[in-house]
């Protein structure tokens, strides 16, 4: 609420301009039409701006980036410091090549210096996250407004798109409730199906699926994961660092992180696991997955039984139970006890190797039985989308429709958390809006407008 309330308060032309869009006649014209506007979104109408095109950004919500407003817990992951662009897209796995132009074009550097020109310091922080350096998100979408008002770009709010018009194999205009707009080129940034709540409802996907183009199978990325152990509930709440989590399916390991984590009254959520999402979802339609979590991953198992010894032999005469304080959480210490198998009250003095043991096993081998994923209301990416064969990586065009473009999570990409997602749809969205505005046919532009970072 105090994000919206800053948007209106700051952003109130917007919405006159918006009231002024729907009084005019029922067909509109623009030379670029933006579906969605989310951080890929309002890029790509930024940039077609800039470059002198006119266009129009279409957005069903009362305000813009309603989701990017949420990432990061409201503080915006906006990207990650990895120069490299090849290193970059391989964390998008073997599909990351797709993003090779778009990187090169509009990647890491780039990005930090966009936001910066427009008064948003990047700062590092753990694991070479990039966030503002005042550490909100609403800055972020306020730069990416100014960018949209530096180039003129007509914004509707509140505006449904219900359909696209096809006319001798290319798209003629966007279809709303009673209004037709029609533009040159069309850029599609309507996101996945992750947080509906926020407008991802996939829409998208139908409209493109109606053209011809294929669509993978949209499912949850980046989501938090239901387990069957009723002892998580007792660990509510409970972030533990520098764990590692591996996953196994018929006593194979098929993945490993290491990082953060965070208890739930459902399971566990958390960076390490929100990246190891995807694969737990896949291996589970295979059959019954384990996960393990070493909640002591930089010792050895002969260090850890030293290490619980030494703490024994400073609580000599106390109960177990009040003698693992200084190895673990405290909300932590009876669950480990009790899967254990050991007497809480049972004095360490008398605490036998065996048992000793038992409690170096289940630190370094904590398991947990993963049932399903939360599903998109509650998942950041969306995995899946409009297959990237069909789509041309140098331009972000369709290769089904020849004036249509594509930016974001619609696309078949996604990476792990940590800013890689939003880089992506600031990559592709920077990539569609030029390709869109270079192909139209009196570019370049002489009335091009100037923004601050081209008179600098």
């Amino acid at each position: 609420m105090k994000n919206k309330k800053l948007y209106l308060e700051t952003n109130n032309h917007l919405l006159r301009s918006n009231k002024k869009e729907i009084e005019r006649p029922c067909r509109l014209s623009f030379e670029v039409a933006v579906i969605g506007g989310g951080p890929a979104g309002m890029m790509a109408a930024g940039r077609a701006a800039e470059l002198g095109a006119k266009v129009v950004l279409l957005e069903k919500n009362e305000i813009l980036g309603k989701k990017l407003l949420l990432t990061g817990k409201g503080r915006c992951n906006f990207t990650h410091n990895e120069a490299d662009l090849r290193k970059f897209a391989e964390k998008f796995g073997k599909k990351g090549r797709f993003l090779y132009s778009a990187l090169a074009r509009f990647g890491v550097s780039e990005v930090i210096e966009f936001f910066a020109v427009r008064g948003v310091k990047a700062k590092v922080e753990q694991g070479d996250r990039i966030f503002p350096e005042n550490g909100e998100a609403h800055n972020i979408l306020k730069a990416l407004i100014k960018y949209l008002e530096e180039g003129g770009v007509h914004i509707r709010l509140k505006a449904e798109v219900v359909g696209l018009q096809l006319e001798k194999g290319k798209i003629s205009s966007v279809l709303l409730p009673e209004q037709q707009i029609s533009a040159d080129k069309f850029i599609l940034s309507t996101g996945g199906r992750s947080y509906p709540q926020t407008g991802s409802s996939g829409e998208g996907y139908r409209w493109l699926e109606q053209l011809g183009h294929t669509i993978i199978t949209p499912v949850p990325a980046l989501s938090p994961v239901k387990t069957s152990e009723r002892w998580v509930k007792e660990l509510q709440g409970l972030s533990l660092k520098n764990i590692s989590l591996y996953l196994f399916q018929n006593g194979k390991k098929q993945d490993q992180r290491f990082g953060e984590m965070l208890f739930t009254h459902f399971g566990i959520s958390g960076p390490i696991v929100m990246d190891m999402s995807k694969g737990i979802g896949e291996s589970l339609k295979n059959g019954p997955v384990k996960l393990v979590l070493d909640l002591k991953p930089a010792l050895t198992f002969q260090q850890l039984d030293a290490r619980i010894q030494r703490d024994f032999r400073e609580f000599k005469g106390k109960m177990l139970k009040n003698s693992l304080k200084r190895l673990l959480p405290l909300s932590i210490i009876p669950v480990i006890i009790q899967l254990s198998g050991l007497d809480p009250e049972k004095k360490v003095d008398y605490i036998t190797r065996e048992e000793r043991n038992k409690l170096v096993h289940r630190l370094k081998g904590l398991e947990l039985t993963p049932t399903e994923l939360l599903g998109f209301n509650w998942s950041i990416v969306t995995s899946g989308g409009v297959a990237l064969q069909e789509v041309n990586p140098d331009t972000m065009g369709s290769k089904k429709v020849e004036n249509l473009y594509f930016a974001g999570e619609i696309l078949d990409l996604d990476g792990p958390s940590g800013g890689y997602n939003l880089q992506e749809c600031w990559s592709t969205g920077y990539l569609a809006g030029q390709s869109a505005a270079e192909s139209l046919p009196n570019f370049p532009h002489k009335t091009s407008p100037k923004t601050k970072a081209q008179k600098s």
